[in-house]
């Protein structure tokens, strides 16, 4: 497999962010054990509600994998259908995370409140942001394809350099992707199985 500087660049920067990841993880799990936050996570949040809006995450590593799998093959039409599935999937989790903070402001919840609300809105909201970035990255991806932009190797047009850059970009943001639905298995089991527990 050849490394492109864009592979390794990303790598790279999935791993810096891994590590900010991990450390925020430590934070909550430590924050958790701190008597006043004790069962606080119970209590506040729902892991059903969550889990069902976390599948639609879950599902678009396969989405954006077919995605990558069309641009590989050139087919464009396919490309576009399953990017765009894998957006609208994104954007449901987000739509998700929102109601679900929307609910916790009105039980009087908030980053400043106490060592629960301070660990789990930086936690989560830090994740969110990631995925808010990641459907900003997949949209724009989308948006230049359907203008006959960007694409991969094979496709028509896109010959040479150019196609590559395209199938390079593409590689990037899938890499990206697959790193931010990994990081919600992790918050998704600390955060919510862990206070079901």
């Amino acid at each position: 497999m050849e490394l492109s500087k864009t592979r390794v660049g990303m790598v790279t920067f999935v791993v810096s962010e891994a590590t900010f990841f991990l450390m925020l993880v430590i934070a909550y799990v430590y924050y958790q054990g701190h008597p006043a936050s004790s069962g606080q996570a119970a209590r506040l949040l729902d892991p059903w509600r969550t889990g069902g809006f976390s599948l639609c995450l879950f599902a678009s590593s396969y989405t954006v994998r077919r995605a990558g799998i069309a641009l590989r093959r050139s087919r464009a039409s396919r490309l576009h259908l399953w990017l765009g599935a894998t957006i609208l999937l994104g954007a449901i989790f987000l739509v998700g995370q929102v109601r679900e903070y929307l609910g916790l402001f009105r039980a009087g919840q908030s980053l400043g409140r106490d060592l629960f609300g301070s660990s789990f809105f930086t936690l989560t909201g830090f994740h969110g942001f990631h995925v808010l970035v990641g459907l900003v990255i997949l949209a724009s991806y989308l948006g230049l394809s359907l203008a006959g932009r960007v694409g991969g190797p094979g496709q028509p047009g896109r010959s040479g350099r150019a196609g590559r850059a395209g199938g390079e970009a593409f590689e990037a943001a899938s890499i990206y992707w697959h790193f931010v639905d990994g990081v919600w298995v992790v918050i998704f089991a600390v955060v919510y199985l862990w206070a079901a527990l």
